[in-house]
């Protein structure tokens, strides 16, 4: 059933699109039937998962594969930190709450699924997955070969990986696709922390899994889109054919095991360290923001800065006006912080405090790389495979970090647009 909830998410889509073509490199030249194909890509991917018959039964099968990997990381965890991951306990418990330790919760999982994922690659099943995914946006959305093949691969490897498979053609890619690359890179998530973010959400959000999956897949053809709009590809440029072949490549199964876990344990220091640094400079600015008067009867934080900020914006993709600042200081979170950080306070919202609906919507504008630290990530990372193009990769860094950002918000406001009844709300 259509609900002016619905019209509103609409409205947002719109406004995204019209940010986007404003700000565009060619305004003369908006891609009307890549944004209509990039949509209906979208709103398929969503009904194909929620909406065909038995998709409940795949629904179940993510998140019961998500519970399995989490299960067996625990045990591995346990097995090095005993009680301390939650094992069995030498003392009497008084507050089963406090034995959830990020740390040992989800970090493990991050080493284990990026160890997996390596495993995957290496036997050539998730190349092929990534393949499949790639004739799909080679042949929807008139992407060359390469630039396919990085958009596919940024959906379940990351947005420094994508570069590396596809290396060999690097310095064959236009503006265009260079930045379409560095805009789905920083719009989607990596394989290794989609299940470390449904984990978080589990307890909170029904299919928390198919959630989060579903998020970073549909965020490529956003990103895709709102990349086009902005940096438009030149007649006659672009579209190099690629042979699908890859310079990621592993020497045995071992191999790819310990070079997965060892990529994974650079990403879960990065990440706990992000954490504990960002954390402590919220604490020292809302600190330092004590020192001003208390603002409508309450003292200023940069939680209410955020959330007045970033609110509107959070009614556009589909949020009720009396949740908006909630949600918008989640999507402030996510922009000055990172989505992990976002993700966690997600995590924290009382049932009461935020509707399962909102709780969704904000899964998918949450689900992405788009902050401000990835600049400094994408910039180092991509510089180093193309080191001629390292000036270039600065002066567009920013404008696709706005791109990615408003992808993912506009993926919130597509699943926004459609009834509640498809996700069981």
């Amino acid at each position: 059933m259509f609900r002016l909830e619905n019209a509103q998410s609409l409205l947002g889509l719109g406004l995204i699109l019209v940010v986007c073509w404003a700000l565009s490199e060619d305004r003369s030249r908006f891609p009307w039937r890549l944004a209509l194909g990039a949509v209906a890509v979208q709103v398929m991917l969503v009904l194909g998962l929620f909406g065909l018959p038995g998709a409940r039964s795949v629904v179940r099968g993510i998140n019961a594969g998500v519970d399995g990997l989490a299960a067996a990381t625990a045990q591995g965890t346990q097995f090095v930190f005993g009680y301390m991951a939650g094992g069995a306990q030498p003392y009497a418990v008084t507050d089963e709450g406090a034995l959830f330790v990020f740390a040992f919760q989800v970090l493990p999982l991050i080493l284990v699924i990026s160890a997996l994922s390596a495993l995957l690659w290496h036997w050539k099943i998730l190349k092929w997955i990534t393949q499949g995914f790639g004739f799909v946006f080679q042949k929807t959305m008139g992407l060359g070969g390469a630039s396919a093949l990085a958009v596919a691969v940024n959906i379940f490897l990351g947005m420094i990986e994508s570069p590396i498979v596809i290396r060999a053609y690097l310095d064959k890619l236009t503006r265009s696709e260079v930045f379409l690359m560095i805009v789905v890179g920083l719009a989607t998530v990596a394989g290794s922390t989609m299940v470390a973010y449904a984990t978080i959400l589990r307890e909170v959000l029904p299919n928390a899994a198919a959630h989060v999956l579903v998020a970073s897949i549909v965020s490529a053809p956003a990103g895709v889109l709102l990349a086009r709009i902005m940096v438009p590809e030149k007649k006659g440029q672009g579209g190099y054919f690629a042979d699908y072949g890859s310079l990621l490549k592993y020497d045995s199964s071992i191999d790819a095991i310990s070079k997965g876990t060892m990529d994974g344990l650079t990403v879960a220091l990065n990440i706990s360290a992000i954490l504990i640094v960002f954390v402590s400079f919220v604490a020292i600015g809302n600190g330092l923001l004590s020192a001003f008067p208390d603002v409508l009867g309450a003292p200023l934080t940069i939680e209410r800065v955020l959330g007045v900020v970033f609110a509107p914006l959070a009614w556009l993709i589909g949020v009720p006006w009396a949740e908006a600042p909630q949600a918008g200081y989640l999507l402030g979170v996510k922009l000055m912080l990172t989505e992990f950080i976002a993700f966690i306070q997600l995590g924290g919202v009382p049932a009461e405090a935020m509707t399962e609906r909102t709780r969704m919507i904000m899964t998918y504008a949450l689900c992405g790389f788009a902050n401000i630290g990835s600049v400094g990530i994408t910039v180092t990372g991509m510089g180093v495979l193309m080191p001629e193009r390292r000036a270039e990769i600065i002066g567009m860094v920013w404008k696709a970090l706005l791109a990615g950002f408003l992808a993912t918000c506009m993926t919130a406001a597509v699943v926004g647009a459609m009834p509640r009844e498809l996700f069981g709300l």
